[in-house]
């Protein structure tokens, strides 16, 4: 989400709240306990989880250009899709074991 360039759709239509949000996504990103690399690895990761492949991309190239190996960011998407599917078996775990269980 660069600023460098046009503005965000979500900026232009809510100049107020979107540049906030701008803002909070930036700060994110940089240094804090979490290195920028972890910072990307577990943002690429959980952009798969919700499916959004804009940030995926952005987020894996992040991730590489922090200094992750190619076996790293492949690494967290696995983690990322074991705990995805995971969450469907047990999201609704009590209904799955009232009709399915023997």
């Amino acid at each position: 989400m660069s600023t460098a360039t046009k503005s965000a759709w979500f900026v232009e239509s809510s100049p107020q709240i979107g540049k906030l949000f701008e803002e909070f996504y930036e700060g994110c990103k940089e240094q804090g306990v979490l290195d920028k690399k972890t910072k990307e690895l577990l943002m690429a990761a959980l952009a798969c989880v919700f499916r959004c492949p804009h940030c995926v991309e952005e987020h894996i190239q992040g991730a590489l250009e922090a200094g992750a190996s190619r076996e790293e960011v492949t690494e967290a998407l696995l983690i990322a899709a074991v705990e995805g599917a995971g969450t469907q078996l047990a999201w609704n775990k009590e209904t799955f074991m009232k009709y399915l269980s023997p």
